[in-house]
């Protein structure tokens, strides 16, 4: 299994001289399991120059796992080449929603005024799933998916291939209402997709002066991230979903705050770059 990040950053796109280290796209990040099949972490921005690397290769089957339905994850959708290729099957799951269907709350992005073409126009044959709770297989990739707490029906998913895991938590607040040192693990949100993986993909969006502000907007701090990698005994973590507002300077510093905290593999996630296993 191998991994690349399109998108790390949260919240905006923030292209520009401030972010070319760790990028300016919105969440993306194509995941590879052994088989060679294609399976995408989220649709944000960084979708667009993952298709057009595709450049005609786009497999016959291209599944999408979106995390939410916030449009940093959502709209570089209908950006993404295979969307527009007839001869492509496109899986697409999220979270399930007791009140609306996926596809109703997609095309509420994808039709006008918002979009120029509907949802039900595009080329690619179109398959959308609610996310189920039991694993499923894709490809050779056991899935599986938990809720997790945001604003909004969220869910967290770990990809296992081969003897290795991938956890991705993007855009999660576990430590809302909690003392993640005290709490029991099983009471603890994404602690069931998080345990003992070997890379965890996290919500590290800010500083802990910055958090006591913006706490229930449905993001981390460095203390939060560490806390929680911690009690998940993860063997290497990514900090994700960048803040726009924080340069790359910014994110070194935050990142170097995190090692203080966490006495274990942590890195920023960075556009380009491709996740080591093993």
């Amino acid at each position: 299994m191998r991994a690349r990040f399109w998108g790390s950053r949260g919240s905006l796109a923030s292209p520009g001289p401030d972010t070319v280290r760790t990028g300016g796209n919105t969440s993306c990040v194509e995941v590879r399991p052994d088989d060679g099949s294609l399976v995408i972490l989220d649709s944000g921005t960084g979708i667009r120059a993952l298709g057009a690397s595709l450049d005609g290769t786009a497999p016959k089957r291209i599944d999408i796992l979106l995390s939410h339905l916030h449009l940093d994850h959502l709209e570089g959708l209908g950006f993404f080449g295979p969307l527009w290729d007839r001869g492509v099957e496109l899986h697409i799951w999220g979270p399930p929603s007791p009140t609306r269907s996926l596809s109703d709350r997609i095309s509420q992005y994808l039709s006008p005024p918002l979009f120029p073409v509907r949802l039900a126009e595009v080329p690619a044959h179109l398959e959308l799933h609610d996310a189920p709770y039991e694993p499923w297989m894709l490809g050779s990739a056991t899935i599986i998916a938990r809720p997790i707490i945001h604003r909004g029906p969220t869910v967290g998913y770990r990809i296992e291939d081969g003897g290795r895991s991938l956890a991705y938590l993007t855009d999660h607040e576990p430590a809302l209402a909690v003392d993640l040192a005290t709490v029991q693990p099983e009471w603890v949100s994404g602690f069931e997709v998080a345990t003992g993986v070997d890379v965890l993909i996290h919500d590290c969006q800010y500083t802990e002066d910055e958090y006591p502000e913006r706490a229930g907007f449905g993001h981390s701090s460095t203390r939060h991230v560490a806390d929680f990698a911690r009690l998940a005994g993860a063997r290497r973590l990514l900090l994700f979903h960048h803040d726009p507002n924080h340069t790359d300077d910014e994110l070194e510093r935050l990142c170097d705050r995190v090692s203080e905290l966490w006495n274990g593999e942590v890195d920023l996630a960075r556009e380009g770059e491709e996740i080591a296993f093993g």
